[in-house]
């Protein structure tokens, strides 16, 4: 048990909050690549361990160890690298939950490449940004005729993308048909000893796209030690078991697929849930939840928003151990009816495509409704004033929200409250007082 984690870190079970804060450390190798150390070394440890559980809206289920992901992603690999991508070379992914995304992403870590994970929501004009932005060489997506069209629509504007392929059950016309030719191609690959070829841990692996809620999206950059930072969101936050099953509700183009479905959890050994869903619809994915049986969950507030709305009578949860939201606060009362409905009492998180979770609601302190909870570890966070002081008095930030230039004495309690009166080092943007407007009209 703890095979993985344990080569990074020297302790990694704790006591209480404090004693994790003050003690959880990640000793990084210089030379620390995901795809060998964490996907080929449960391969070699333990070939059969379960890695992926995946389902879709028909109710077709597959189930992946970890020995398939090692082979599957050395197909990938050598596909990728007969068509010339190498280490730096950017490759954009457009593929929701197939199983591909795991094989694929993996595959480019172990080249060396760089992943841009991107959502089926892009239009046109999404795709000529993104593309020519990042220098982008190949883009892979999914088949599915709305998405293809889009980049159809893109590529005359795209003059430097070489290739387009894509995952699906028929080939398109323009594009390599992933599925039908990667049977062909070796499971065999080693680990690259050139320097040219292999990777170091300060070398680019993941570039994700902005929101863009000020001007253009612009791009977020995570080096291969990010894979390592996800300990802490996975075991501490989540709460993933080894050999037990964790499933996050997010698409693979969201940074939330990073926090909740590879990094972390298999580093922790857990399996990853998946429902491939081509629109979401809550009682589609309670059922999808069944078939899968995840041991722990994570979702954003508008699932659980959803959830409350249906008839939750006939459904029994008590497989769920734990529960999780991130991606946008939960005002108390939906908490209440999602504990009353299904027994799930839920931990809430935050953090940014920039990080790992910065702030959680943890097992060893007791749940305040609304509330982000404490700092993680490995981050200093403060409420700092004008001056870049830390500080308990938040008029200052009153006057940056010109709607709420009355509530100090709010905000002041809500703060306290929620823990927030003990950060450091800590930048207060839009989305922090998106959230602070959230939690004082969700108090009233």
């Amino acid at each position: 048990m703890d095979d993985i984690i344990k080569r990074f870190c020297p302790r990694y079970d704790f006591d209480s909050y404090e004693d994790m804060k003050q003690n959880f450390k990640i000793n990084v190798p210089d030379d620390f690549n995901f795809g060998f150390d964490v996907v080929d070394a449960w391969a070699d440890i333990e070939p059969e361990k379960l890695a992926l559980v995946w389902t879709n809206d028909a109710g077709d289920m597959a189930r992946y160890t970890f020995k398939d992901v090692k082979d599957n992603s050395n197909r990938a690999v050598n596909f990728l690298l007969e068509k010339g991508i190498k280490k730096g070379d950017i490759v954009m992914l457009v593929l929701k939950q197939r199983p591909e995304v795991w094989f694929i992403i993996t595959a480019l870590h172990k080249i060396g490449a760089i992943v841009i994970p991107a959502s089926f929501q892009l239009m046109k004009k999404d795709y000529v940004y993104r593309i020519n932005a990042a220098g982008v060489k190949m883009l892979i997506t999914v088949g599915d005729d709305d998405v293809v069209q889009h980049v159809r629509d893109s590529l005359p504007e795209c003059p430097n993308l070489e290739y387009y392929v894509t995952v699906g059950d028929k080939p398109v016309d323009g594009a390599i048909d992933y599925r039908s030719v990667i049977g062909g191609y070796s499971t065999e690959f080693e680990r690259p000893t050139d320097p040219e070829k292999r990777t170091v841990v300060t070398d680019t692996a993941l570039l994700y796209f902005s929101s863009g809620t000020s001007g253009m999206p612009k791009m977020v950059r995570h080096d291969f030690s990010s894979a390592l930072g996800q300990i802490t969101t996975a075991r501490y936050w989540q709460c993933v078991k080894e050999n037990k099953i964790h499933m996050t509700q997010t698409d693979s183009g969201w940074a939330k697929f990073a926090w909740g479905k590879i990094y972390g959890q298999w580093i922790c050994g857990a399996a990853v849930g998946a429902y491939d869903t081509e629109k979401f619809h809550p009682i589609d994915m309670i059922e999808a939840m069944e078939r899968i049986r995840p041991s722990t969950f994570c979702a954003p507030a508008t699932i659980y928003r959803f959830l409350i709305k249906e008839d939750l009578s006939k459904y029994d949860f008590s497989y769920i151990e734990h529960a999780c939201l991130a991606g946008e606060p939960l005002n108390p009362e939906v908490f209440h009816q999602i504990e009353r409905l299904t027994g799930m009492r839920i931990y809430e998180g935050f953090g940014q495509s920039e990080s790992s979770v910065l702030l959680a609601n943890y097992p060893w302190v007791e749940i305040k409704p609304g509330s982000m909870g404490k700092p993680a570890p490995g981050y200093d966070i403060a409420l700092l004033d004008e001056n870049g002081e830390e500080c308990e008095d938040v008029r200052f930030v009153t006057t940056l929200y010109s709607n709420f230039q009355n509530l100090q004495s709010e905000f002041y309690r809500i703060l306290r409250h929620n823990g927030l009166h003990n950060f450091s080092n800590f930048v207060f943007c839009k989305p922090i007082f998106q959230i602070l407007k959230f939690l004082v009209e969700s108090s009233r």
